[in-house]
């Protein structure tokens, strides 16, 4: 279990008080974080509110995909910000965040994480994290972005029909992972990389970054799974963080979906 008193004192002490001016909102159990935090968020929730829950009995990945949310078990927590933020620049929030999500995974656990574009935090093959970002925008600005994170910490065994091997903190590691302090690593690196947001010159070096982290984004060959499904060799992100891929007609550049590694024909 959380140790919520400890929690709240680092939001009231934290050097992190521009992201966390916020209240720190906790459920034993709740249907979905990010269900809490858009709903708090158009009731005029501040910047930097933050919904943690022990377990969801409904919790959402992309594509209203569900997410096992087992209470105990995993990192379930979702933010409201509200960033001075180009509508345009949207598609990047994703990508900042599983940036944050990557270095909080290093700093508590020391494993390496390989971002799957566009939301996917992957040890090796198998998924051990998922991103939703949701947002609401008006007449030309931003009013809201919601980040969503689920990170498998203490599971053991995943369900079999998952259409990617899943994993934990704790299988990789060998060893038992402090979700408390895997909480305060993210909202960290959360502020790190969102700070920026409102500046385009930050905005414009993500792309790149991400390509770093991600053995995803060249020379794989992949299906895309969504409205621009296809099949063929990854060519790296644009500038606005879409996917080029390489396809047999020619490059599709790939806005919404997912991506897995395509079967050898």
């Amino acid at each position: 279990m959380y140790d919520l008193a400890a929690l709240e004192n680092w939001f009231s002490n934290s050097i992190s008080s521009k992201l966390h001016a916020g209240q720190l909102h906790f459920s034993a159990s709740t249907g979905s974080t990010n269900d809490d935090a858009v709903a708090a968020a158009r009731d005029g929730a501040p910047h930097g509110s933050v919904f943690l829950a022990d377990e969801q009995l409904a919790g959402r990945g992309r594509g209203d995909h569900t997410w096992h949310s087992a209470a105990g078990e995993g990192l379930y927590v979702s933010v409201v910000l509200r960033p001075s933020l180009l509508p345009e620049h949207l598609p990047v929030v994703p990508l900042a965040a599983g940036l944050a999500a990557a270095n909080a995974i290093l700093m508590a656990s020391q494993l390496n994480v390989d971002l799957r574009w566009p939301n996917d935090l992957l040890i090796g093959d198998r998924k051990t994290g998922g991103i939703l970002v949701e947002s609401k925008t008006e007449g030309g600005d931003v009013l809201f972005v919601v980040v969503g994170i689920g990170i498998n910490v203490h599971q053991r065994s995943f369900d079999p029909g998952l259409s990617t091997a899943a994993t934990s903190l704790d299988l990789e590691s060998s060893r038992r992972i402090s979700r408390q302090t895997l909480l305060i690593a993210l909202l960290e690196s959360l502020q790190s990389e969102t700070w920026g947001l409102h500046d385009s010159a930050v905005v414009a070096t993500i792309p790149a970054r991400v390509a770093l982290a991600s053995t995803w984004l060249w020379n794989r060959r992949v299906e895309v799974h969504g409205p621009q499904a296809c099949v063929g060799v990854t060519r790296g992100l644009d500038s606005n963080g879409f996917l080029r891929v390489q396809t047999a007609q020619g490059v599709v550049t790939v806005q919404t979906g997912g991506i897995r590694a395509a079967e050898k024909s």
